[in-house]
Formats: structure tokens, sequence, C-alpha cells
């Protein structure tokens, strides 16, 4: 399913920061191979409570970036190296 991958990008639709950091995860995806699963949150309460099941409060926000494989999660807009780190695991 479309669910199954490792890298989750929660954000909201008219969200700023989430528009700010498109372009990022879009050069990710592309230089780096991976995929990364968008699921919109602002207007869909199913896929709310499920960011909120992985935030436990962390972040509260979008956007929130979360990798299942490693637990490891981004809260906001961060830079291009930080965005990477947390998609490799590293």
């Amino acid at each position: 399913s479309s669910m199954s991958g490792d890298l989750l990008e929660f954000y909201g639709t008219e969200c700023v920061h989430c528009i700010e950091m498109r372009p990022l995860i879009e050069r990710l995806e592309k230089d780096e191979g991976v995929k990364i699963t968008r699921i919109e949150v602002w207007h869909n309460a199913k896929n709310l409570e499920l960011m909120r099941q992985y935030d436990k409060n962390y972040c509260g926000g979008v956007p929130f970036l979360f990798n299942k494989k490693t637990g490891k999660w981004v809260c906001g807009s961060t830079n291009y190296e930080n965005l990477k780190k947390w998609a490799l695991g590293r």
C-alpha cells in the first residue's frame, strides 16, 4: 500500500512551512532515490489521528517528518543536510 514506506511527511495543504519544505523534499527524493509518503492532516481527521500516534506531542504541528525505521523525527522547517540525515538514518 502507499502507506508502507518508512519515511512519512505529515503536512497541511495551506501550511507555509510545508510549502517551503517541498523543494527540499523533492530534491532529496531525486538525489537519494528515497520515497517520502505525503500525508495531509489539515483536511483529513484520520490522517491527523495517525500523525498523533507518531508525534506523541513532540511537535504538535506540521510539517512533521517521521522515519519509521529509525524512530527519528523532524519538526517544522529544516535544512537539506538535516533532512538527508533524517531520511538516510544517519
